[in-house]
């Protein structure tokens, strides 16, 4: 998006504007767009400061920037003139333009959670989101990692949020594979603790019956057509490809293969390495 940045604002406000309140996908193209789309973002605030949707595009596209910088310190220096108090404040200001809209919340929780403040601070954001949209697949994945023992929660914390959310939760939902989401994150903490006890752990992790349950459970709901509808399904399918590959179910995997034809996501192929490379290198196991 570089070099005509009229008819980007123009291309990237088409794109917004037609999702209306399809917040599965206004989420899924908001996630998108925030990385390529960050200069178009600044030039559309800039130039409309009250507009919703410019409001929106620009806070999540500093979101992105606040988790990558978070993420990797080379990304820190581009960071710099960004901070969470001026994108919260976004926030604010969009939510009051738009009542109806749950992404400023979205974005609300995952910045509050990067800057690591407490439940207490958390929980009237969570509300408000599921108020508005209850199985909001960027909600429910920020909440997730900010209980995980790696965070702000434990063990116990995860699962106890992941089983009341499963428990209400419609076989369609945009955050249907939240268990398995969980289960890939808790495989990848057995992968990086050290001593022969762990990695023989981690090496058994996908024969758990909790683990093959989330299997089954994922391989039933996500290869059935109401899911293969809903805006992140690609890279749910990836989740589920990598994981039903890691517990050697290869003839299930190539049927998640099949669907996803090709098309890569950078996480969780990309734990350990390249993730084209690696996921190449999965298709052709499982193929062979």
């Amino acid at each position: 998006m570089i070099g005509q940045p009229d008819t980007d604002l123009l291309s990237v406000q088409q794109l917004l504007r037609e999702t209306g309140e399809d917040w599965d996908r206004r989420a899924h193209r908001l996630s998108v767009l925030s990385g390529p789309a960050f200069s178009v973002a600044r030039h559309w605030h800039d130039r409309r400061p009250r507009d919703p949707d410019a409001l929106v595009l620009r806070a999540w596209s500093q979101w992105t920037w606040l988790r990558r910088a978070a993420a990797d310190p080379s990304w820190s220096a581009g960071a710099s003139l960004i901070d969470v108090r001026g994108t919260l404040d976004l926030c604010t200001l969009a939510a009051g333009l738009r009542p109806y809209d749950p992404m400023p919340w979205v974005i609300r929780l995952g910045l509050l959670r990067l800057d690591g403040q407490p439940r207490s601070a958390l929980l009237p954001t969570w509300s408000e989101v599921r108020s508005r949209d209850p199985w909001n697949r960027a909600a429910c994945l920020e909440a997730l990692g900010y209980l995980s023992p790696a965070e702000q929660g434990s063990l116990t914390d995860l699962l106890a949020f992941v089983d009341s959310m499963r428990a209400e939760m419609p076989s369609d939902a945009p955050a249907i594979s939240l268990p398995l989401t969980a289960g890939v994150l808790l495989y990848h903490r057995r992968l990086g603790q050290v001593g022969l006890v762990s990695q023989l752990e981690a090496s058994r992790y996908w024969s758990q019956p909790d683990a093959v349950r989330t299997l089954d459970r994922s391989l039933e709901e996500l290869l059935s057509p109401g899911f293969l509808g809903t805006a992140a399904a690609l890279a749910d399918l990836n989740l589920l490809a990598y994981a039903l590959a890691k517990a050697d179910r290869l003839q299930d995997a190539g049927r998640v293969f099949v669907k996803l034809d090709g098309i890569v996501t950078s996480w969780p192929w990309g734990r350990d390495g390249d993730p084209v490379e690696a996921f190449t290198q999965w298709q052709r196991r499982v193929f062979r």
